[in-house]
């Protein structure tokens, strides 16, 4: 039952040890958070911690339709309506902030935005859009002044969220292939300048811009999201120095004091099978150990038994998925043993309550 006891979080308290994970679900119409949205998190309360789903600090970010934005007014708006719903239930919510950079195509995106990521690269493979598939986009490599002006997006966003819309705190998304993870990894960035090359250049990006946010809104209220080995995206899994960017990467974010790391297990996220399971537990292991902070993590986590299992493996929290969906009482059923609905995955991107709002409470 460990998973089910309090935990403190840099200043707030969560009921639980279970983080509900952040997941795109296509239901912010013209970019804003609406009151379906703020239902949707609210019946999900019970969780220790809730990410929302990713949020683009600008224009430029937002390369899937209908994800949610935090640079406008209406946005942060709409925000508000998500974190008063969320906190009248005693719930705790982190917005994570998401830059899709090259995974993007312009047909998702306002007319002003434009494609940027660390190299002109393109990805490969096709993205979701009102039509059908799209491909991506060909990125705009960054100039130094996209690099500066993308930090201070990241800043103004969190600013406003966490002391506009009384969001709890936020996640910087360097996973899954999105902006900040394409400087990361070698495959995405090919620059020749202080951004590219060698482990600390890549890793330079992400580490400049946690620390922008945190000097503006505390490092006890960021937090930020991780995949080492990810494929996701078009990215390259195993390079050689896939463990050392990783460790250099904890040891820097602990020297800022972010709140937390979030480290996605490859095989739960997106179904990828390797035999890397052992290798990844040891470098999850390395990162916990070198970060010395909260580190949350999963791994089919759908009963008490295996949640607990990821905090006796030494982790502080763990990170409920697509049981959460379909099962907006996840604690509730843990607690009782009640069955978990399954989802439905013609409903995981959608545009109203069906799929969304409307599963049913134990």
């Amino acid at each position: 039952m460990k998973s089910l006891t309090a935990y403190k979080l840099g200043n707030i308290e969560l009921k639980n040890k279970i983080v509900m994970a952040p997941m795109t679900r296509t239901r912010a119409t013209n970019y804003i958070p609406t009151n379906l949205i703020a239902e949707y998190y609210a019946q999900r309360a019970s969780a220790g911690l809730n990410v929302s789903e990713g949020t683009s600090p600008s224009a430029n970010g937002l390369g899937y339709p209908r994800i949610p934005g935090a640079y406008s007014n209406e946005q942060i708006i709409g925000w508000k309506g998500v974190a008063d719903a969320v906190h009248a239930k005693g719930g705790k919510i982190f917005v994570q902030i998401m830059h899709t950079g090259r995974v993007s195509a312009k047909i998702n995106m306002p007319e002003e935005a434009t494609i940027i990521a660390p190299s002109a690269i393109q990805a490969a493979g096709q993205i979701f859009s009102e039509t059908g598939m799209a491909d991506h986009g060909i990125p705009r490599e960054m100039t130094k002044e996209d690099i500066l002006q993308t930090q201070e997006e990241f800043v103004n966003a969190a600013d406003r969220l966490i002391n506009e819309a009384g969001i709890d705190g936020v996640e910087l998304h360097a996973a899954n292939g999105y902006l900040l993870d394409q400087f990361i990894n070698p495959k995405s960035n090919q620059r020749t300048d202080i951004y590219g090359g060698s482990v600390e250049n890549r890793n330079r990006f992400i580490i400049e811009t946690a620390q922008k946010v945190a000097d503006k809104v505390g490092a006890n209220k960021v937090g930020i999201r991780i995949s080492p080995f990810g494929v996701y995206n078009d990215l390259q899994s195993d390079y050689e120095e896939v463990e050392e960017t990783f460790l250099s990467l904890a040891k820097g974010l602990k020297e800022i004091g972010l709140v937390y790391m979030h480290i996605v297990v490859q095989e739960d996220s997106f179904g990828v099978t390797n035999a890397r399971s052992n290798r990844q537990l040891n470098l999850r292991k390395a990162i916990k150990d070198t970060f010395e902070g909260t580190v949350i993590t999963g791994g089919n986590v759908t009963s008490i038994a295996s949640a607990d299992a990821v905090l006796n493996d030494g982790f502080d929290l763990t990170y409920v998925g697509r049981p959460y969906i379909s099962n907006p009482d996840f604690i509730e059923r843990l607690k009782n043993n009640i069955d978990l609905q399954a989802a439905n995955p013609e409903t995981f991107f959608g545009v109203d309550a069906v799929g969304f709002t409307d599963y049913a409470f134990a």
